[in-house]
């Protein structure tokens, strides 16, 4: 990722944590003037957003660190941590908000200045719409796991305030009292849905989960197309981190074929490779004919195929002896 990329990153960050702060002033307020226990929900709500501001800055700043002794394959992995992170708070802050409707359904009381606070709610809203749109076209910009996480939050807080628009402003008109813990039953389950989200979705890149198979066969095509000289290729594997590819595979050559031959034929590999997937590291093991696997019956072909035993011959008239160690 280039510096330019990293420190717009950092920007868009380090301007959550005002938004956070300006919209979390807003909702308070529409709370201060109401009493609505819907609207304290939605502030508790945004005080995480406040928190998650600070922990995407961090996760951030942390990931755009270069590789180091300790960490020889870089710290893109800490926004996926953070992620997991801000997802499990935002499932607490779910159980705080139940908490609250709890105790408004037992103690329920009339809401003053009504309008007021239903205005106030409204533009803090609209502050959240914009800023959800921002974090969310920046993070898929630059492969921000951290910034589509935040923007994925701020979303889900938007929709929570339009429900409460809508149910608080209605409090008065009907006289249902019951309405309002019913309407921070609704936020508690939206932020709990949320949360549950963001962990499903971080989880599997923090676990270095493959990409999906029509990646995987890209990748293929691209080894097939600039492989000519070698035998065959197998043993893909593949994950990324971040905006950033990690893949290694075995390649093998003729018997014969000098050493400077073979490197050729991984540079001009790796260059494809990387004009397709952009940043990326690519360890391509060499080995020798005898270690062919293009004469074992063909792997199955499920939904996911095999990523081990699968293998494409790359010079079909190139044939590796058949007996095997």
């Amino acid at each position: 990722m280039t510096s330019r990329a990293m420190n717009l990153r950092l920007r868009i960050a380090r301007l959550s944590i005002l938004v956070s702060l300006v919209v979390l002033t807003v909702k308070y307020s529409a709370y201060a003037v109401t009493g609505s226990g819907a609207l304290l929900s939605d502030a508790v709500e945004t005080l995480l957003n406040v928190i998650a501001a600070f922990g995407t800055l961090w996760a951030v700043a942390w990931a755009r660190r270069p590789a180091d002794d300790d960490h020889p394959y870089g710290h893109g992995k800490a926004e996926y941590l953070w992620s997991i992170i801000e997802g499990t708070l935002v499932i607490l802050t779910a159980l705080v908000i139940l908490f609250i409707a709890a105790n408004d359904l037992r103690h329920p009381h009339p809401l003053h200045t009504a309008a007021l606070g239903v205005a106030l709610n409204g533009a803090a809203g609209v502050i959240n719409w914009v800023w959800a749109q921002i974090l969310l076209r920046s993070g898929r910009r630059h492969n921000s796991r951290a910034l589509i996480t935040s923007g994925a939050h701020v979303m889900s807080d938007v929709w929570a305030s339009v429900a409460l628009v809508v149910g608080v402003a209605a409090i008065p008109l009907t006289g249902w009292l019951w309405l309002d813990p019913l309407l921070s039953t609704a936020v508690a389950l939206n932020v709990l849905w949320s949360g549950f989200g963001m962990v499903r979705e971080s989880m599997p890149s923090l676990l270095d989960a493959a990409p999906d198979p029509q990646e995987k066969e890209r990748v293929w095509q691209t080894i097939e197309a600039h492989g000519a000289g070698a035998i065959e290729a197998h043993d893909l594997r593949m994950r990324k981190v971040g905006g950033e590819a990690f893949l290694d595979f075995h390649l093998v050559v003729p018997e014969h074929m000098q050493v400077i031959e073979a490197h050729e034929i991984c540079n001009r590999i790796e260059r494809a490779l990387r004009q397709q997937l952009g940043r990326a590291t690519i360890s391509i093991h060499i080995e020798p004919p005898h270690r062919s696997k293009h004469d074992l019956p063909p792997p199955p072909r499920p939904d996911r195929p095999s990523w081990r035993r699968e293998y494409r011959l790359l010079t079909p008239q190139l044939q590796a002896p058949s007996d095997r160690r």
